[in-house]
């Protein structure tokens, strides 16, 4: 396999509309071409796909990850989304960018990787949903792997670390009052209950602060109360939009908010976690000494679904992503593919 394989590879899958949910043809592709090209041992849940190298029993695993699915085509294309050109060493078309570039990155990595002895057991995989979150992508996957000791996400990230990633959390929140009529003084009005909650979600301050993505940060979204003008409202329902920041989990800045507040509580879901890797991580140090800038993560991706150290880098722009007449560099994808070999060949991790 040559890195023009893998390009040609990329092109392939560019012409094959694969959004979120929808990328079984992308796969079947993707399925065909590694067993052509003699990957052994690929294996297929839903429209994920991955394979591993033999490794003896007891090595800790390292899994590499990119994502097959895509986002709609903006508005303002130019140029045809699906019929990859390549132009002054630029690869255009959807998807090129976010994640086609991480993907062909990764996968000549791992082929690298694997020619000679490594201490860990190297999995490459290949998801879908990951534009949606979607419960039919990462999440189908990992069972199958097995334990997992660290994962490379592959995102553009123009291949510098990614070491921590803002997670999500959306509550839905209900103060409570009593009925009365406005024009006497009776009832307990439930807005004005829901202003004490609501203020202490505006500057309470969690004493954690991550150095690359800082505090948490907690936002009432949206609110709404009342019948009609004469009556005192019973109930006032508010809705609080959570970003941790990789020192926190989702359950546990749960718990606190539900001890500080009055109103009920209920988490929508907390499965979009944050994440933070210490900069004593062996692959950390191994990346300061190959000069690659450490940074915190606004953007969301598999890495909010990982129980386990993860890092996020992949060759690309993020800014690029989901807009109009996406590239990558091809120039982009090698160095990438130099980078991640750098980063992982011999790597020793506990």
């Amino acid at each position: 396999m040559s890195f023009m394989d893998t390009i040609t590879l990329l092109e392939d899958l560019i012409r094959i509309p694969s959004f979120s949910r929808e990328e079984g043809a992308a796969c079947d592709l993707l399925e065909a071409w590694l067993e052509a090209h003699g990957f052994e041992g690929v294996h297929r849940v839903g429209n994920n796909l991955w394979m591993e190298s033999e490794s003896p029993s007891g090595k800790p695993t390292i899994l590499l990850n990119a994502h097959i699915d895509t986002v709609r085509p903006a508005s303002g294309y130019t140029r045809d989304p699906f019929a990859p050109s390549v132009e002054d060493g630029r690869l255009y078309g959807l998807g090129s960018n976010d994640d086609g570039g991480s993907l062909a990155a990764l996968l000549e990595a791992y082929s690298k990787l694997i020619s000679a002895p490594q201490p860990y057991r190297l999995v490459f995989s290949a998801t879908a949903e990951e534009e949606v979150c979607g419960k039919g992508g990462f999440d189908l996957l990992l069972p199958e792997i097995g334990k997992v000791d660290f994962g490379v996400i592959g995102e553009p990230t123009g291949m510098n670390m990614a070491v921590a990633e803002k997670g999500l959390m959306v509550l839905d929140c209900m103060a409570h009052g009593k009925s009365g009529h406005a024009a006497r003084n009776e009832g307990v009005n439930a807005i004005y209950e829901a202003l004490k909650d609501i203020e202490w979600f505006r500057t309470y301050r969690f004493p954690r602060v991550s150095d690359f993505l800082g505090p948490v940060k907690m936002s009432v979204t949206m609110i709404s109360s009342g019948t009609q003008h004469n009556v005192v409202p019973d109930s006032c329902s508010f809705v609080v939009d959570v970003r941790s920041n990789g020192l926190y989990t989702n359950p546990e800045l749960l718990e606190l908010i539900k001890e500080a507040v009055r109103c009920d509580v209920k988490e929508r879901s907390t499965r979009i976690g944050s994440s933070h890797l210490p900069m004593e991580h062996p692959v950390v140090k191994r990346g300061l000494s190959l000069e690659l800038e450490p940074f915190g993560s606004p953007t969301t991706s598999n890495q909010a679904l990982c129980t386990f150290p993860t890092l996020k880098i992949g060759p690309g722009d993020s800014a690029r992503s989901h807009g109009p007449d996406e590239f990558i560099g091809l120039d982009e994808i090698a160095s990438g593919v130099d980078i991640y070999v750098k980063l992982l060949d011999g790597l020793i991790i506990e």
